[in-house]
């Protein structure tokens, strides 16, 4: 559970920043760092899934 809010933690921070450097002299362009941050947390979610699917396949011995 740590290393999830550490990571996206990191990738808010991230996409903040890429949306003040995207977004020149207005404040912030928060569609970008929406953006960048939503594609953060599905990936964060699909690696959650791949890793929870393979634990039941290790865990299943179809005995």
């Amino acid at each position: 559970m740590k290393r999830l809010a550490v990571s996206l933690t990191f990738f808010l921070v991230l996409s903040v920043g890429v949306g003040l450097a995207v977004s020149g002299p207005e404040l912030m362009d928060w569609g970008v760092a929406g953006g960048l941050f939503a594609l953060a947390v599905a990936g964060e979610g699909f690696r959650f899934w791949i890793r929870r699917s393979r634990a039941k396949k290790r865990d299943s011995t179809g005995v």
